[in-house]
């Protein structure tokens, strides 16, 4: 199935800037969807991800090889055979408020992440205590080695933002200042909803003095402000970008991708050396989704070969399929169980597995987002997918801060629940069972969706617990063969989006989300 096409002659939007001086230098960039928060702890989507990024820091943070290095600490102590973790922050760092960053605040921002983050719950479930010892030592005890502690503490979704201890101490409340002490500072009066958000530099920024690697090493900013626009139209982004009237667009639709490659004083490239890993999320705990049966023929319907052309169109060289629950080439890719991936059933056989299985014609609330884009092309084809095979889909088109919100509800779908809806998954976080947030199967606790499974669980446990590389495959193999049965999420793929950008913008840094430190406009 091939994705509608836009015009790209449609006609731009009004793009007005506020009035600033001359010399001011302003990026203006268009992310590929509104980011629902500004808090990346309460909030795991991609947009807020990046966002979240500019403002806040982390105690570790990624190479381009996704190593992790230490960022806001100096380095780590290890000892008592792994149990023992001592930090030290490195000094003349200032949350964005002017209050110093002190070892409580940080804290206090572990422990709220640690409730709302998947691998944050395996570690507190690990945890003796978790304490400031002075204003620059925090000391972890652990009751059982975890060797994966700075991959961990680095993960971009949800972020381990570090922020003021008078914000993080609720893990159950939304943050209601965006006061972070990263390298840009949120403009809070010039905030439009759904239209505008303005970063301007932080004078205190300190960086480290490592030469930068995406996230590792020191974070030069080279502009004045960054600029968030809001632009739901991909043809409209597009046409901005032509005319110079916006300086970037994160991830244009692929179809328009020749055009922009063509255009005068636009570069076109691939900066996200990854990409993502789209799923659909099924609801566990009640409605039609809650049958296992029902969710392994809905994977048995999804050909991901045709979800990936609807998202990349011609661009192939952008895309794997089919995948399994790991990464594809990644340390845990495995075979195993990919049968029912690869091999398609009939649509008779899926329609008898259905009624074998118990599935009555029941309605499945399908939360279909049109943003971003890509979201919108793999929702067309699964719900052509799963009408062909007798599931009862109903389309609820909405936009994707609502799902994000929505998705939180465990509600009946009589009183606003939901059976099944789109997310990418950062692709560096599903090379291994540790970070891949949407494998966790430990019930209330888990993403949303909630599902409960305690050998998923438990396998997962013993992949942390083994040094064995040869061990950690059979264990990863043993994880797919129970995810297929169980089916967690459905795979769709992974796809590399290419990102477009005025000629004068120079310096990108190549990772896995758009930086704006090192970033230069002549």
């Amino acid at each position: 199935m091939q994705r509608r096409h836009f015009m790209v002659g449609a006609a731009t939007a009004a793009l007005a800037r506020p009035a600033i001086g001359a010399t001011t230098k302003t990026i203006v960039f268009v992310p590929t969807t509104n980011p629902p928060s500004f808090d990346p702890v309460w909030n795991p989507a991609q947009a807020t991800r990046t966002l979240g990024l500019m403002l806040y820091e982390t105690l570790y943070t990624r190479d381009i090889a996704l190593n992790p290095h230490p960022h806001m600490i100096e380095g780590h102590l290890v000892e008592d055979n792994g149990k023992r973790w001592t930090m030290k922050l490195r000094p003349d760092q200032w949350f964005h408020d002017g209050t110093p960053v002190l070892a409580r605040d940080c804290v206090a921002s572990l422990k709220r992440w640690m409730v709302r983050d998947a691998i944050g719950t395996t570690i507190s479930a690990r945890l003796d205590s978790l304490e400031a010892t002075d204003d620059r030592t925090i000391v972890w005890r652990l009751k059982k080695p975890f060797p994966f502690l700075p991959y961990a503490l680095c993960k971009t979704q949800p972020t381990c933002a570090m922020m003021p201890e008078r914000l993080a101490a609720d893990p159950y409340k939304q943050v209601a200042e965006c006061v972070g002490s990263g390298p840009f500072r949120w403009i809070a009066d010039e905030f439009v909803s759904g239209s505008r958000q303005v970063m301007a530099k932080w004078e205190k920024y300190v960086p480290r003095p490592e030469k930068v690697e995406y996230g590792w090493g020191g974070y030069h900013v080279k502009v004045d402000r960054v600029e968030w626009r809001i632009i739901p139209d991909p043809a409209t982004a597009a046409s901005a970008l032509t005319t110079g009237e916006v300086d970037w667009v994160e991830m244009p639709l692929p179809d328009l991708l020749p055009m922009l490659r063509k255009a005068a004083g636009v570069t076109v490239g691939r900066i996200d050396t990854h990409g993502v890993f789209p799923v659909l999320r099924p609801n566990f705990i009640q409605g039609p989704t809650a049958n296992p049966v029902v969710r392994r023929a809905m994977m048995a319907a999804i050909d991901q070969v045709e979800e990936m052309t609807a998202v990349m169109g011609d661009e192939r060289a952008g895309w794997v399929a089919p995948a399994g629950f790991f990464l594809p080439g990644s340390e845990s890719d495995t075979d195993a169980g990919m049968a029912a991936i690869r091999k398609p059933m009939s649509t008779d056989e899926i329609k008898k597995m259905l009624k074998d299985g118990g599935y009555n014609g029941e309605k499945i609330a399908f939360m279909h987002p049109t943003d971003p884009s890509a979201y919108d092309a793999l929702c067309q084809v699964a719900e052509g997918s799963f009408r062909k095979v007798g599931l009862n889909i109903e389309v609820q088109t909405t936009d994707w801060g609502t799902v994000t919100q929505r998705r939180n509800n465990a509600a009946s779908l009589d009183k606003g629940g939901w059976s099944l809806f789109p997310s990418g998954f950062p692709s560096v976080d599903y090379g291994n069972p540790v970070l891949a947030g949407g494998l966790r199967t430990n019930g209330k606790d888990a993403w949303v969706g909630w599902p409960e499974n305690a050998k998923i669980e438990s396998l997962r446990e013993a992949w942390i617990d083994t040094e064995d590389p040869a061990e950690r495959k059979k264990i990863a193999a043993a994880i797919q063969v129970e995810c297929v049965d169980f089916v967690p999420y459905i795979p769709l793929g992974q796809y590399l989006t290419s990102g477009a950008w005025r000629s004068n913008i120079t310096g990108q840094l190549r990772g896995p989300a758009p930086v704006f430190w090192n970033v230069e406009k002549a």
